[in-house]
């Protein structure tokens, strides 16, 4: 299965840490660069995380930078988020994506995408 699939999203308190995973078959996993974006209700889809083939390579959105982190496990086709001190404002469906080698930022660099996870932080 080419399309990424993610897991992990839900309710959570404002505060709580949530992770979400992305597996991604079909691809050579290694080669490729994964990234995380999200979409609130009347919001554009915007970028939150990527990382490179090699996992030291990594960017955050600057409204997540320190409460974010991104990591992938090549054995295991699989890139995760973990989200800390969630606020309300990080309510979101969040999309996994890939590209070959190299981060981008845009959506149009980007190749396959999930169906989505919804992630609600309750004040």
């Amino acid at each position: 299965q080419v399309q990424p699939v993610e897991s992990g999203g839900g309710t959570v308190q404002a505060g709580d840490s949530m992770r979400l995973s992305c597996k991604a078959s079909g691809r050579l996993f290694s080669t490729y660069a994964m990234g995380w974006f999200r979409q609130a209700p009347v919001n554009d889809r915007e970028f939150v995380a990527a990382i490179g083939c090699l996992e030291r390579n990594t960017d955050y959105a600057d409204s997540v930078k320190g409460q974010f982190t991104i990591s992938r496990a090549n054995n295991k086709d699989t890139v995760y988020l973990e989200m800390n001190k969630l606020k309300h404002e990080d309510t979101a469906v969040y999309y996994c994506t890939d590209r070959p080698r190299e981060i981008g930022y845009r959506e149009w660099q980007y190749n396959y995408w999930g169906q989505g996870t919804q992630v609600t932080v309750s004040s």
